[in-house]
């Protein structure tokens, strides 16, 4: 009977719990996405449209 490979068992199991987190986190990113949707979140999207041009950087830093 061959001896067992903890080793090969340890590695499997870290991959496992790796992948269940990488999912989790991309459920989370996708939850936290949702909201962003709302008409009231893209005010500044909406300005950008509607002038033609970007917003002017601070004038402070140019002389």
């Amino acid at each position: 009977m061959p001896k067992p490979n903890y080793a090969f068992a340890k590695r499997q199991r870290e991959l496992a719990k790796k992948q269940k987190q990488e999912e989790k986190r991309l459920r989370k990113s996708e939850h936290q996405g949702v909201p962003s949707d709302e008409p009231g979140a893209e005010p500044l999207a909406d300005d950008l449209q509607t002038t033609g041009e970007a917003p002017a950087p601070d004038a402070g830093g140019e002389r």
